[in-house]
């Protein structure tokens, strides 16, 4: 099947209901190999995430599913509650085809690589894998010890999912301080480590180290999503409330207005998480006594 691209403006019409495989209607008389039903539906179906990117269910959208992956691709999915909306990221020209990420970007090729032919049976050819784009940047530092950030990652989420919030700003600072002079913010297990950091900080209500490591944090989300990318919109959000929080208003509206200007390509001016960005920035205006 061919894909045609429209222009920006008519990307951002384009707009796709959730069809719940609970709804699909079959032939009753057919017999079905239930095993090659599920494998369909299994490489098929999306991750629904809230407001902040976090799963929160599984849907499947048989006309997003017509969507080839890249992992730098020209389109992102954004979710309103059920509703999938497919949004450009970028000029897409006559004839382009659509892409959109099938997995997560932040990682290395050889893990990308292995996720897809995993998941989807198939090996990744895009330009990004081939040259190995950003492997080094992802990768920098010494190899013995950010093997040893990667391999504690998988206990450290497992406290993020059971709320231990102590024990996990524990732990991570512990390896960030342990890693500090032998591998740098831009590998991609320490910018775990600091996100795992910053969500422990803000359960602890530790706003100022919070901070702290999400400005660590943005420069690395700066260099990975150098295109409009929701996940660097949301980290700016999350720095930005905690600078205006405590009092930094002018570093806050810098922060809301970054957020907002990739928001309005991601997600649209009338997405919820838009409307709030918005809603933060004017505040920050005022009390700044710029409005």
């Amino acid at each position: 099947m061919d894909v045609f691209a429209p222009s920006l403006r008519e990307m951002d019409s384009v707009q796709l209901e959730l069809c719940s495989v609970a709804s699909l209607q079959t032939n009753t008389h057919i017999s079905l190999n239930k095993p090659l039903v599920l494998f369909h539906v299994t490489c098929n179906c999306f991750s629904i995430s809230d407001g902040e990117l976090q799963d929160v269910g599984v849907g499947l959208y048989p006309s997003m599913s017509l969507l080839n992956h890249d992992c730098q691709p020209n389109c992102v999915m954004i979710f309103e509650g059920k509703r999938l909306t497919l949004r450009a990221v970028r000029l897409i020209r006559p004839c382009e085809e659509l892409t959109i990420s099938y997995t997560d970007i932040l990682a290395p090729s050889k893990e990308r690589r292995s996720h897809l032919q995993g998941q989807y049976h198939f090996l990744c050819q895009c330009t990004r894998c081939t040259t190995e784009d950003k492997d080094c940047d992802m990768l920098a530092g010494e190899k013995t010890v950010w093997t040893s950030l990667r391999d504690a990652i998988p206990h450290l989420e497992q406290l993020q999912s059971e709320q231990r919030w102590e024990e996990l700003l524990k732990e991570s600072q512990a390896l960030l301080q342990r890693c500090t002079d032998e591998v740098p913010d831009k590998n991609i297990y320490v910018l775990r480590l600091l996100d795992l950091a910053t969500d422990a900080c803000i359960s602890l209500d530790d706003y100022e180290t919070a901070l702290e490591y999400g400005n660590r944090a943005l420069e690395s989300y700066k260099l990975y999503y150098s295109d409009p990318h929701p996940s660097r919109a949301v980290e700016l959000l999350r720095v930005g409330k905690l600078q205006h929080y405590l009092g930094r208003l002018e570093e806050a509206q810098g922060s809301f207005t970054q957020a907002y200007d990739i928001m309005k390509v991601t997600h649209g001016t009338t997405h919820t998480l838009t409307n709030e960005v918005r809603r933060k920035l004017s505040e920050c205006q005022a009390e700044l006594g710029r409005v």
